[in-house]
C-alpha cells in the first residue's frame, strides 16, 4: 500500500533561523462587517465610518483579531504545517503595532526561533515568530507561536 507524504514539514525538517514568507492578502470591508457580527465587536471604530473619521486615525480600523486570524490563515495556506501538525499550543508577546485599515495588503514572515525535541509525544515543539507586515512593509502585528509537529516517520525513505 503506498501512503502519501503530508505536504506540512515533519519536527526534523524545521531549522532554527529558516524563514517562510506567505502571500499577500487585501483586508477589505465585507472582511470587517463580518468579523464584527461572527465576534459580537461592533465597536464604532471599527464598523461607522462617520464616526472613525473623528477619531485618532480618521478612518475605520480593522478588529485587531481580524488582523490575527487573517495571518494565521495565511501561514496556514503555505503548507508548512499541514498534515504535520499534532497541536497550537500557545501564542505569546503578541503586539498590535500599527492599525489595519480597509485596503490594506497584508502578509506575514515566519522565522523559526527554537525547536524542542518531545518524543513521547511522537514529535517536537516548535517556535516560531511572526511578523505581519502592511504592503507598505511595515510591521503592525507581530509575536510567537509554539506548535508541537510530529516526527518523520520511522520508515520513510530519505
Amino acid at each position: 500500500m503506498t501512503t502519501s507524504r503530508p505536504r506540512g514539514l515533519y519536527f526534523e525538517e524545521f531549522v532554527v533561523g529558516q524563514t517562510i514568507h506567505t502571500a499577500g492578502r487585501t483586508v477589505t470591508e465585507t472582511d470587517i462587517v463580518s468579523f464584527a457580527g461572527l465576534s459580537g465587536d461592533f465597536n464604532s471604530i471599527h464598523i461607522d465610518a462617520a464616526y472613525a473619521e473623528t477619531q485618532f486615525f480618521k478612518q475605520r480600523v480593522a478588529h485587531g483579531l481580524l488582523g490575527l486570524s487573517i495571518a494565521s490563515g495565511l501561514a496556514v495556506q503555505t503548507g508548512f504545517m499541514e498534515g504535520t501538525i499534532l497541536a497550537f499550543r500557545g501564542m505569546t508577546e503578541w503586539k498590535f503595532s500599527k492599525p489595519i485599515f480597509i485596503g490594506d495588503s497584508i502578509h506575514v514572515l515566519i522565522e523559526v526561533l527554537e525547536l524542542k525535541p518531545m518524543p513521547r509525544l511522537g514529535g517536537g515543539l516548535i517556535t516560531i515568530k511572526l511578523d505581519v507586515q502592511n504592503q507598505k512593509n511595515e510591521s503592525v502585528q507581530s509575536g510567537k507561536w509554539e506548535a508541537i509537529m510530529v516526527s518523520k516517520p520511522k520508515d520513510t525513505e530519505q
